[in-house]
């Protein structure tokens, strides 16, 4: 598939399965049958059935040096082993286990491929349609997986680790199995069953005539008995196991409870994940993930929903309903976060012979945007049926409602532009949008009314006092030979009993405005006009009188105090003089009853800070390598052709705003003084924070995360990217193009500018050319 033709990256997270078959689903932990599965144990290795019409099967293991080839998917701890292809995929300890998709028989390996024979003689031959790992033994239900027959007694074998074998690493390289007689059940073997979960010396399944059963040496610490529920799905953990009731969609679990407690009242899920003490699963409203037990709130994603979800026992991965990538989390933040998910696309359920019904939808291959794609099933009359949502997360409304081919489509609340997403949304009603102009519209007459009168009393003045007009002029001012041009900083414009003729905001001429102006512009500086605030003062929005948006910025005390008038010419000759497409340019300027005002062009669509963090409509690929290549034209123009040079000295995402066509602008940086050094130290200091707004670009982790371990984004990417891991840093929350070379390659320019040595990084032109040279190879959505 074009769309995985970049190279697969590897780390140690496990991974186990999920989902729906027949509509009794399946989930994580021992026993899960699903389009993911992880071998757990200090060794685990991972497998995921493949996004393509073949139902390859890819695996991957903590140990692992090689890559699999997408093409050829095969395990990479032994590239040899050809794994054939799968209909479902369950773990075991140091074990995997599948049902093949050319003919329902069983088939399992171990985790460096020398043993493919642990399904005993007697099994081999025998189609089946659910299959269940547990630590020691493995149980399936017969009958043909694509048949549409969902139910069967069930066999059962066990998996025996050689006892000359003394080595805990070793076992895993020496498994046999054998018929088992642990857990043959005379009562069991005359049940029929739709699915089955295993775990430590137990399995469960869910009775065709109805009710939980479970059978094994270790069923009856379980507790389970005359449990008479359906259960859509199904998942086990060492020592215990839950399910989601068929008829409420809450959770009812049994067995050791300190992997499960406190169960989650209330919610409805539709999907369930089990680990070594800790429980997650799919939430039925927005798909969003919910977990309970003994595991870190933190790590779980926000704001995305998942098709699949599985467990080992430390680790939780997903299948991102937006584009089919695995996202993997730590149940524990402690644990070290060195683990890579590979790229690839995995499948997010199980292809079946049966039809949709009401509240599912046939997952559409076409999305995917493949050539040739019309189904990821091995035939063409199978369907992956997924249930559906009706709920977003927060900042997003359902656009669309879920139908027959497709689940609901979720948009961004700063898209809502009608009354049905105003409540999801939270925004204001169209009642109170109207008061709000009403009160804009009497604020506007009042200033009109003063403007009035005061121009009146203006020109009675000018009539009564000709004789000190005349004076003032004979005086003459101090003017600069410069792009300000306007009155003297050094006398306060309040002395002047006329304003300044009204000049047209232009680049290249900075505008004197009045104080007065500048206050019924933003309101009276009110808080509600607030943009942001940084060392200089605040920052407003402002409507001019003519209508014309722009930011102010109001010097705070500390800033007016260190800055005396000239020092204030001075900035400003400089600052006017500073053009480009990619700073945010000064219109003007007030210095009126000591108040220091500039005047910029304004930013429609706020910081990349805020857009990357804090809420905004997300930003797509092509997008985020286009800011970073424009911010770096702001950074190198700034520092390669003004005179003499200017050092930001506070490169971050919030100081890079976007204009209306979402362009990059470099904003509030400072001036190199004339005390400065040692000007190309300081240079390659905005260079290394610019490294850093790289790695906010690439991840969308934010450069200092106290929920994170490290806290710091520089000690949590440098690591992956100096032992060539860089994919683990792309942000998931994003769909991947098809080609991620140019994201590895932004992570190298990243890596250049992060440096330790300053001598060693590039200048900002070196970046902004190697960022050009990326925005023109272009990347495939």
């Amino acid at each position: 598939m074009t769309q995985k033709s970049h190279k697969t990256h590897h780390g140690f997270f496990s991974l186990l399965p999920f989902f729906l078959l027949n509509f009794v689903g399946s989930a994580s932990g021992f026993g899960s049958m699903g389009p993911i599965a992880a071998a757990f144990g200090d060794s685990g290795f991972f497998c995921a059935i493949d996004a393509s019409s073949k139902q390859a099967v890819i695996c991957w293991g903590q140990n692992t040096t090689t890559a699999s080839s997408p093409s050829t998917p095969s395990s990479s701890q032994n590239p040899s082993l050809q794994i054939p292809p799968m209909a479902a995929l369950a773990g075991g300890v140091g074990f995997l286990c599948g049902i093949l998709s050319s003919n329902a028989q069983p088939y399992c390996w171990n985790s460096n491929g020398s043993s493919t024979d642990l399904v005993p003689p007697p099994f081999v031959t025998t189609a089946y349609s659910h299959i269940a790992a547990g630590k020691n033994h493995v149980c399936a239900v017969r009958g043909s997986y694509y048949s549409g027959s969902n139910s069967g007694t069930v066999d059962c074998w066990d998996i025996v680790r050689k006892s000359d074998d003394s080595s805990k690493q070793s076992t895993l390289f020496s498994l046999t199995s054998k018929q088992s007689t642990l857990f043959y059940n005379p009562n069991v073997s005359t049940l029929v069953f739709i699915n089955v979960v295993s775990g430590d010396g137990f399995s469960c399944g869910g009775a065709s005539q109805g009710g939980l059963v479970c059978w094994g040496p270790n069923s009856t610490a379980l507790g389970i008995s005359g449990v008479l529920d359906n259960f859509v799905a199904l998942a086990s953990g060492l020592g215990s196991v839950c399910g989601i009731s068929q008829v409420s969609r809450q959770v009812k679990c049994w067995g050791n409870s300190s992997s499960f407690l406190p169960i989650p009242v209330g919610t409805r899920f539709v999907s369930l994940a089990a680990g070594a003490q800790h429980y997650c699963g799919i939430r039925e409203d927005d798909h969003g993930v919910e977990c309970w037990g003994s595991f870190d709130p933190s790590s779980i994603p926000k704001g995305s929903g998942f098709f699949a979800i599985a467990s080992s026992r430390f680790v939780t991965c997903g299948i991102r309903e937006v584009d089919l990538v695995l996202d993997c989390w730590f149940t524990n933040a402690s644990l070290p976060h060195a683990y890579d998910p590979p790229l690839e696309l995995c499948s997010p359920g199980l292809c079946t012979p049966r039809t949709c019904v009401i509240g599912e939808f046939t997952f559409n291959a076409s999305i995917l945007n493949e050539p040739d794609l019309a189904t990821l099933c091995v035939r063409k009359e199978l369907n992956i049926c997924l249930p559906c949502a009706f709920n977003c997360s927060e900042g997003q409304f359902p656009s669309s409602s879920c139908t027959a081919n497709a689940d609901r489509v979720c948009t961004a609340c700063s898209l809502c532009q009608n009354s049905s997403c105003l409540d999801v949304c939270k925004l204001q009603s169209s009642a109170e949008m109207d008061q709000k102009h009403d009160r804009q519209l009497q604020r506007l007459v009042l200033i009109l009314v003063s403007s009035v009168l005061g121009i009146t009393l203006i020109v009675i003045a000018w009539c009564l006092l000709p004789d000190i007009i005349s004076r003032k002029n004979a005086e003459g001012k101090k003017q600069f030979a410069s792009c300000i041009g306007k009155d003297d900083l050094q006398k306060d414009a309040i002395t002047d009993a006329s304003p300044p003729v009204p000049s047209t905001l232009s680049l290249g001429i900075a505008q004197v405005f009045r104080l007065s102006e500048l206050k019924d512009a933003t309101n009276g500086f009110k808080e509600f006009n607030e943009l942001g605030r940084g060392s200089y003062g605040f920052v407003y929005k402002a409507i001019l009188a003519d209508g014309r948006q722009v930011a102010v910025k109001r010097a705070n005390a500390a800033t007016i105090i260190r800055t005396n008038n000239r020092n204030f010419e001075i900035e400003l000759e400089i600052l006017c003089n500073v053009r480009h497409s990619h700073i945010v340019n000064l219109l003007g300027y007030c210095a009126e009853m000591g108040e220091r005002l500039l005047v910029y062009e304004f930013m429609p669509h706020g910081t990349l800070h805020d857009h990357l963090h804090g809420g905004l409509s997300p930003l797509n690929w092509s997008l985020r390598l286009k800011i970073a290549m424009q911010a770096a034209k702001g950074l190198e123009y700034l520092h390669s052709e003004v005179v003499p040079p200017i050092v930001h000295r506070e490169v971050k995402s919030s100081n890079i705003l976007l204009d209306g066509e979402l362009g990059a602008r470099i904003a509030d940086f400072g001036l190199l003084t004339p005390n400065d050094s040692d000007i190309n130290s300081a240079m390659k200091e905005d260079v290394y924070n610019f490294g850093i707004v790289l790695l906010e670009i690439l991840s969308g982790r934010k450069t200092y995360d106290r929920d994170s371990t490290p806290q710091s984004i520089v000690d949590w990417a440098l690591p992956f990217m100096r032992n060539s891991k860089a994919a683990a840093l792309i942000d998931r929350y994003v769909a991947l193009p098809r080609n991620v070379e140019p994201l590895l390659r932004l992570a190298e320019i990243a890596e250049l500018a992060l440096r330790e040595n300053p001598s060693e990084r590039p200048t900002m032109s070196d970046v902004a050319g190697s960022l050009e040279q990326l925005v023109k190879d272009g990347l495939v959505l």
